[in-house]
């Protein structure tokens, strides 16, 4: 092994999470096994905290959650927020007209995120997939726009974390990235597909690698050279170019692997696992 590896991030889905929605027992005892060594232990998702909080339990993490791709960092133990960057509300409801044809024609459930809640305009079976797979319960409140404009009004504070556009057809979303990544500059949305199926947007300045740098250099004091960070999608790729070690799972696409330094097994293998075992152990 090279550098000292002082801090592991993992992705959830596709990473220690696979297809059972839990986390296995060889990738639970290797972080285990690095957590005896002194190696922090954090999660980094595009998912809700609160659905991101079994993950980090799990694992046995004791660092704050990176959630919504970066945008929503908590410390489960103080329930401190230590970071929060939401939505410009202009660019959130632009969105929302962006996607309104897709939704009229029941190609693409719209999902909207405030306060760690989840609002969708009506239940969609992408949506009812969603609530199983987050274990959170979506509320519905009709129109997203007059929504938020209400939730706006009532405090200036009261802004989006993420719009998520969720699709049964994965090249719809991979089209949903390329369009609008020509209509918004990167100063103004973050948008990123974290699965197949999910188009992504949050703030310019939130994505896993700015959250990854802030947890390891600002609240621990860690170099970058003492950073792993392992992923499965296009949302992992800036935590993975910024780690020192960046790791790309076996199942991640072709474009991801290409920027890590080493590509472990896939989910079903335990990949993380071998990683640590390659890099820490």
């Amino acid at each position: 092994m090279g550098q000292k590896i002082k801090l592991a991030v993992f992705d959830i889905d596709g990473t220690i999470n696979g297809n059972n929605n839990q986390v296995n027992e060889p990738v639970k005892r290797a972080i285990k096994a690095a957590q005896d060594q002194g190696v922090k232990i954090a999660i980094a998702t595009g998912r809700m905290y609160r659905s991101a909080l079994r993950f980090h339990e799990a694992v046995n993490a004791d660092l704050p959650i990176v959630s919504y791709q970066g945008a929503y960092i908590k410390d489960p133990r103080s329930q401190e927020v230590v970071g929060h960057w939401p939505v410009d509300l202009e660019y959130a409801l632009s969105l929302i007209d962006d996607f309104a044809d897709l939704v009229a024609s029941d190609r693409l459930s719209v999902h909207v995120y405030l306060d760690d809640n989840l609002y969708v305009k009506k239940m969609s079976p992408q949506t009812a997939a969603y609530e199983v797979r987050a274990g959170v319960d979506a509320l519905i409140v009709g129109d997203l726009k007059e929504f938020l404009q209400a939730k706006a009004s009532e405090s200036h504070q009261t802004l989006p974390t993420k719009v998520l556009a969720l699709s049964d057809d994965p090249e719809l979303t991979t089209e949903l990235l390329r369009t609008l990544k020509q209509r918004y500059t990167p100063g103004q949305l973050y948008l990123t597909k974290s699965v197949a199926t999910f188009f992504e947007a949050t703030n310019p300045i939130a994505n896993k690698g700015t959250a990854v740098k802030h947890l390891a250099e600002n609240i621990l004091g860690f170099k970058q050279d003492e950073v792993m960070a392992v992923g499965d999608n296009f949302n992992d790729l800036e935590m993975i170019e910024y780690a020192g070690v960046g790791v790309a799972m076996g199942n991640a696409p072709e474009g991801l692997q290409e920027v890590a330094d080493w590509i472990a097994p896939d989910v079903a293998e335990d990949g993380v696992a071998a990683a640590i075992a390659e890099f820490i152990l």
